[in-house]
């Protein structure tokens, strides 16, 4: 399937976050894509007026640019030029049209190429043209750069390796527009990782696995993958994509220790040499509260499981490699130990959630709005909330209301006053919910976590919200009726 018109509405729209000055010279563009019916228009003049090309800026080890010599025209020779040409059916994105091109016309395999660092996936440069012989028509060239990566053996010269390829200083790129950018930005570095990953694991020998969609356009869909992703221009590190990927796949996990562990080669859908950077980190929450929005699940894997799960290449061999560098520092329970060891055979793990049930001096409860992103209950009322880890209840509430409200609480006047046993369905992990109330504290409510709650507000226990959380409702009716316990979702 060709490149789509959303897609290159994406490319646009990133270029001209970066270039909005050239947006008058592109705006007639956008109009364009939002008429093309089917994704064969973007590559059929019938359907767009106008084409789509793409063109590569290949960068060499010693920053010098890619050009092609095209065949003589009426015996005279034409000047060399940058790789470029139009879409073609069996491209799925623009960026495979440049990748393509480069091979078709210097010889070079995409996986000597890797993308460039500063402009990642996006384009560096999108030139218009009139079309020779029709004048209303205007060509859009959408141009990627791409480094080339130095074969493991270094066993050829790079003059002599494809004759077909003539490599030119920077400054004489033919493109105006493109040279600028190319000058402009820091592109003489060598090939670095433009993707992070995270091996994810819980110190007792597990590791968080994310199992990915299977469907066309993804990379690697279908199979157990780390979680991670690709760099954008602005990250300002590889530890920044990852985080930003993490918010964007699994807004739930807070990680600790997270550090470097090494760097992997991979390859692209579009066939590109792809090196990722990738980290360790520890987490030992519960896939179900991760809060996953992208791909199917989440699951924590042992290593004797690995062979009989559909992997990314590679994989096993690296988390063995990190399993033998990282011995577990603390032992899974089994269900075969006995009860001093760990839980008896039969035994329902449970999620123990904390929650601050606090009333002001008119008998108010405060609840927050959580963000309409959030994972869980977004735009609902929830109360001031938080999962435990390895720490008692009382200190977890303690902890998570400093953080979430920046409001502190005197441990000596938290009393439990109920629990909400819930099950949301038969595949989640059952929750016991904790409902304390804090006779003294200190302080006023603040958003201190806007990317989760944006509004902390007081209401008459007897009319709160419409959009109240269920279970919480459920407890502050309980409470005010001097209940100290009920539960939800289960069937009877």
């Amino acid at each position: 399937m060709p490149p789509s018109p959303a897609h290159i509405r994406e490319l646009l729209s990133a270029y001209l976050d970066r270039h909005p000055g050239e947006r008058h010279i592109l705006g007639p563009l956008g109009p364009l894509l939002e008429a093309v019916p089917t994704p064969s228009g973007t590559v059929s003049r019938a359907v767009l007026a106008g084409h789509i090309t793409c063109t590569a800026a290949v960068l060499d080890h010693e920053g010098r640019v890619l050009h092609v010599r095209p065949p003589s025209s009426g015996g005279l020779p034409l000047l060399p030029l940058l790789p470029s040409g139009r879409a073609a059916g069996r491209d799925a994105t623009l960026m495979a049209t440049a990748v393509r091109e480069v091979h078709e016309k210097s010889g070079i395999p995409p996986a000597r190429l890797c993308q460039s660092a500063v402009f990642c996936h996006e384009p560096a440069d999108i030139e218009v043209h009139p079309v020779k012989g029709e004048p209303a028509l205007r060509r859009y060239d959408f141009r990627f750069v791409f480094h080339l990566v130095r074969p493991p053996d270094e066993r050829a010269g790079q003059d002599g390796e494809f004759p077909a390829a003539l490599w030119l200083p920077l400054d004489q790129v033919a493109s105006p527009t493109l040279r600028e950018k190319l000058l402009d930005a820091d592109v003489s570095a060598p090939p670095e990782p433009v993707n992070a990953s995270v091996i994810i694991h819980d110190g007792a020998g597990r590791y968080l696995l994310h199992l990915r969609d299977q469907r066309e356009g993804i990379w690697e869909p279908g199979v157990f993958s780390l979680l991670g992703g690709g760099r954008v221009p602005g990250d300002p590190s590889l530890e920044a994509t990852l985080l930003r990927e993490l918010g964007e796949e699994v807004p739930e996990v807070e990680l600790s220790s997270l550090e470097p562990y090494t760097v992997e080669e991979t390859t692209s859908v579009d066939g590109l040499s792809v090196p990722v950077q990738t980290f360790s980190a520890v987490w030992k929450g519960h896939p179900d509260d991760a809060g996953l929005r992208e791909g199917i699940l989440l699951h924590w894997c042992t290593l004797d499981m690995l062979d009989r799960l559909p992997q990314s290449p590679g994989l096993g061999g690296l988390l063995r490699r990190h399993a033998a560098q990282h011995p577990p520092s603390t032992t899974l329970p089994t269900a075969s130990r006995s009860p001093a060891g760990g839980p008896p055979a039969g035994t329902e793990l449970h999620v123990v959630g904390v929650h601050l049930y606090l009333q002001d001096t008119d008998g108010r409860v405060l609840l927050g709005l959580r963000h309409p992103d959030s994972a869980y209950a977004g735009d609902r009322w929830h109360a001031l909330a938080g999962h435990c880890e390895r720490e008692d209840a009382v200190s977890c509430l303690i902890r998570e209301t400093r953080e979430e409200s920046g409001l502190l609480l005197d441990r000596e006047g938290i009393d439990l006053v109920h629990l909400v046993h819930s099950q949301d369905s038969p595949a989640a992990s059952p929750r016991v919910q904790l409902f304390f109330r804090a006779r003294s504290w200190s302080g006023v409510p603040q958003v201190r976590e806007p990317d989760r709650c944006v509004e902390w507000r007081w209401f008459d226990p007897k009319d709160l919200p419409d959009t109240t959380v269920p279970y919480t409702r459920q407890a502050v009716e309980a409470i005010q009726a001097g209940l100290p316990y009920s539960d939800r979702g289960w069937t009877r």
